[in-house]
């Protein structure tokens, strides 16, 4: 297989079947290994039927149904699990996307792009709403993971399959794939793709998730920078609680020393022992980190490292085994 279409659809029963027109009207510019992944995330308006019936004629459809809604970045997962393609290319389900993007896209691809994600540059949204929020969030969301980029949340993107297996997405993790791919090593394109008002239904999203994308954020910033390395921020703190702890006590002391200060409800005193015990907080923290990302490699065969490629001269000769 060639090419996977990964399509999360939640009640947009509406939207099904133009949908798969447009994917249909632009099959033949793709490769001709090209499957479609539907996957429904519990929708309950009859979208499940629709998807069945497409897939029941179209043997290039696949369709995945979840037990109940889990959310976008669930469902995005499930797609890039059972997708089977070399590359793939991920969109919503709603018509804003526009397929026909998608050829230039893997034009990107062959080009050495490890990753192609769309910026929705003439966006058909509201503007306090959605617009607005967005602009903030992906300045902020640039600055903070040194990634330049105009548009974190269009979900219109193409991947090469080995990288998207190094990915592991939860919560709400599917807007920052090109940031976890870009720490990883990808290469990543950002390109101008076409966007289009929304025709049926209503946006799933609005103003309520902007907390949930800060949060995000200060965990994929964790995940970048620290999560090999987790001793590297809590010792660190631990360091700094502890110089806090220091210098109190020693403030503790010469009040003492100099002036016959009673030390008895000295609020120095008290931040000396705090702070020592949120030393020793941070540290404990740190260890168990560093424990943690330990079992973590070791039992998921997972690497701190990304492997582009490996060149050998033809008369090479490896030796593979290794003693014991």
């Amino acid at each position: 297989m060639d090419l996977s279409i990964i399509i999360p659809i939640f009640n947009e029963a509406d939207s099904v079947r133009p949908l798969y027109d447009r994917m249909t009207g632009v099959m033949p510019q793709l490769p001709a290994a090209t499957e479609i992944v539907f996957v429904d995330d519990g929708s309950n308006d009859g979208s499940s039927q629709r998807l069945d019936e497409i897939a029941a004629r179209d043997r290039r459809v696949t369709v995945v149904h979840f037990r109940r809604n889990y959310g976008q970045t669930a469902a995005m997962q499930a797609g890039l699990e059972q997708a089977r393609g070399r590359v793939l290319v991920t969109l919503d389900g709603d018509l804003q996307n526009d397929p026909h993007d998608i050829p230039a896209m893997l034009d990107a691809i062959d080009q050495g792009a490890d990753l192609v994600h769309g910026w929705r540059k003439d966006r058909h949204d509201t503007w306090l709403t959605r617009k607005l929020p967005s602009l903030i969030a992906n300045r902020l969301i640039s600055r903070v993971t040194g990634l330049p980029i105009h548009d974190l949340g269009c979900t219109l993107k193409a991947i090469r399959a080995e990288v998207a297996d190094e990915l592991d997405l939860y919560g709400e993790m599917h807007r920052f794939i090109p940031v976890l791919a870009h720490a990883r090593g990808a290469r990543c394109h950002e390109m101008v793709v076409a966007h289009h008002a929304r025709q049926f239904g209503t946006s799933k999203y609005g103003l309520s998730r902007t907390t949930r994308v800060v949060l995000d954020l200060i965990t994929v910033k964790f995940l970048i920078d620290y999560m090999d390395r987790p001793m590297k921020l809590l010792g660190r703190l631990a360091l700094a609680a502890l110089a806090v702890s220091g210098f109190a006590g020693l403030g503790v002391a010469a009040m003492k020393l100099f002036s016959g200060i009673d030390m008895t409800g000295n609020p120095l005193l008290l931040l000396t022992v705090f702070m020592g015990i949120v030393s020793l907080q941070f540290l404990g923290l740190g260890l168990l980190g560093e424990m943690n990302t330990r079992l973590y490699y070791q039992r998921s065969n997972r690497r701190p490292f990304a492997i582009r490629s490996i060149n050998q001269s033809a008369n090479q000769t490896v030796a593979m085994n290794r003693a014991a």
